[in-house]
C-alpha cells in the first residue's frame, strides 16, 4: 500500500486506518489525536515551502 501511495503522489503518513468499535469512544478519541497530531505535523512542513496563504472561495 504504501508504495502504491508514493506513486500516486500521497505521503503515506496522510493515511491512517484504524478498527474502532462503537463502544470504544475513548479509543476513538486517542486516535483522532494521534491523526490529528501527525497531520499537523506533516502540514507544518508545507507551510514552510508556501510563499502565499492559500485563499479559501
Amino acid at each position: 500500500m504504501k508504495n502504491l501511495l508514493e506513486h500516486m503522489g500521497i505521503e503515506p503518513g496522510r493515511l491512517h486506518f484504524s478498527w474502532i468499535s462503537s463502544a470504544e469512544s475513548t479509543k476513538f478519541v486517542e486516535v483522532a489525536k494521534q491523526v490529528t497530531e501527525a497531520t499537523l505535523a506533516l502540514t507544518s512542513k508545507e507551510k514552510k515551502y508556501m510563499k502565499t496563504k492559500p485563499k479559501v472561495a
